[in-house]
């Protein structure tokens, strides 16, 4: 997996417009707005154009729409085999260093939040917790499709009054090595 798609990755606002784009196949700048609407036209479109650059998103079609051009959007590469090949062939030195990246985007968010005048650690929803079980791959990978399964719903769910953006993530350390 490139560095620019691990950067979309780890950066919220991208992450969801390329998550968007690439469970619709293809979407419209307009479609994302409608989608996201705490997003600014400004950062979209700006967003747009960096994962343009980065090879990350192309332009699959142009529609005429009074007198401007309306682009269609979609993922350039695939994910699936970019993740799958990066899982292959990255080095553990590698996989420690992506992990390292997703925790300063949990860091910066926490970090962030810290720094506000009003803030309500119980009353805005937030918080962490680790639970040490005994698993085996089987029982790690069917409580993970379970966990993505509640989160689904919330996937979907627009930007209105009263909903405010969280950043919802899983981390499933390594197995520990049997103390002997």
């Amino acid at each position: 997996m490139n560095e620019k798609l691990m950067d979309c990755f780890i950066n919220p606002v991208k992450c969801r417009l390329l998550l968007e784009i690439y469970s619709n196949k293809q979407t419209t700048a307009k479609q994302l707005g409608e989608k996201f609407k705490d997003i600014s036209q400004a950062t979209l479109y700006r967003y747009l154009d960096k994962m343009l650059k980065d090879n990350i998103i192309k332009v699959i079609e142009e529609n005429k729409i009074r007198g401007t051009v309306e682009k269609v959007y979609a993922v350039k590469s695939d994910i699936d085999d970019d993740a799958k090949k990066m899982i292959n062939e990255n080095s553990a030195e590698a996989y420690v260093q992506l992990f390292t990246q997703y925790m300063m985007v949990f860091m910066k968010e926490f970090y962030d939040y810290a720094k506000r005048e009003e803030k309500d650690i119980l009353k805005d929803g937030s918080g962490f917790s680790v639970f040490p079980v005994y698993a085996n791959l089987e029982e790690i990978t069917e409580v993970t499709r379970k966990i993505a399964d509640i989160l689904e719903p919330l996937k979907n769910n627009p930007s209105r009054e009263g909903r405010k953006i969280h950043s919802i993530g899983l981390i499933i350390a390594p197995p520990k090595e049997e103390e002997k």
